[in-house]
Order: C-alpha cells, then sequence, then structure tokens
C-alpha cells in the first residue's frame, strides 16, 4: 500500500511573532517618545550654543592682537630700510609694496570684523604711531566684546 501523504499544518498567518507585534502597534516611536528626544538635542544645542559663542569673540580679540603685531613688525621693517614711518597718507598699503629688499608685508589683513586697520603717525603719549581697530561694535570706544584693541 502506498504511503499516505502526511499534511503539514500551516500555522495561521496571525500567529507569526512579527504579525502579532504589527497588530498590536508597538512598531516605530511613539510621539512621546520623539518629544523627549528633540527636547534632550534642544538643551545640548542650548550648551553648545552658549560655551561656543564667548570662545569666538575671544578668538577675535586675539586675531586682532596678533594681526596688529604682525603689522607692528611690517611698519619697523619699513622704517629700517627707509629711515621713516610710512605718512597717514601712504597708509598701511605701502607695507605691501616692494621696496629695495622686498615688501614688508604680503597681504594687509583686515581686523576680525572686516575692516581695515587704522594708522596714524605720530601716535599719541609719544610713541611713533598708533596702530587699532574700533573692535566689534566699529566706533571708538566701548568696553567688552566692543572694545577697541590697538598698540597701546
Amino acid at each position: 500500500m502506498p504511503p499516505t501523504p502526511t499534511r503539514t499544518r500551516r500555522k495561521h498567518p496571525s500567529a507569526s511573532p512579527s504579525l502579532r507585534r504589527r497588530a498590536r502597534g508597538s512598531e516605530g516611536f511613539t510621539l512621546v517618545e520623539l518629544l523627549v528626544v528633540l527636547a534632550i538635542i534642544g538643551l545640548l544645542a542650548t550648551v553648545v550654543v552658549v560655551n561656543v559663542l564667548p570662545a569666538q569673540n575671544t578668538a577675535r580679540i586675539q586675531k586682532a592682537k596678533a594681526d596688529i603685531a604682525l603689522i607692528e613688525q611690517g611698519l619697523e621693517l619699513y622704517r629700517l630700510e627707509t629711515g621713516r614711518y610710512p605718512d597717514p597718507g601712504e597708509g598701511l598699503a605701502i607695507l605691501t609694496r616692494p621696496t629695495a629688499v622686498g615688501a614688508p608685508l604680503k597681504r594687509l589683513p583686515e581686523d576680525p570684523w572686516g575692516r581695515p586697520y587704522n594708522y596714524a603717525q605720530p601716535g599719541r603719549d609719544g610713541r611713533p604711531f598708533d596702530l587699532w581697530t574700533w573692535g566689534a561694535d566699529g566706533v571708538e570706544g566701548g568696553d567688552g566684546d566692543a572694545a577697541d584693541i590697538g598698540n597701546w
């Protein structure tokens, strides 16, 4: 007698664990979970912004001081080559023009706020020249981040 085929029982599709999970609606994130994650990201972003912005202002002030020191060196080189400091009419742009030895500066930097540095010759209080920037606010005076930065 031929063997009788055995039938395997198929499980009902709803018996599958993945389908059961889907049926209960537990896939994905709930609105509360998303709001909690967004709140945490917002708090972290606030902490980063509060700590980075003051560092950016400090970096600009340090760059202005370094630029002033560089321009001062260029002025001294110019004086050694020509025997004088540039006239206010010539301005600082003359430092980029070649002399017998070469240009004292390859290029003239702008202050960190995108404005040219100010130059006066002779300077105040017996200095041979004054070199300065008005700071973040672009006007004379101020304190903190808006303070004037110069070689005085």
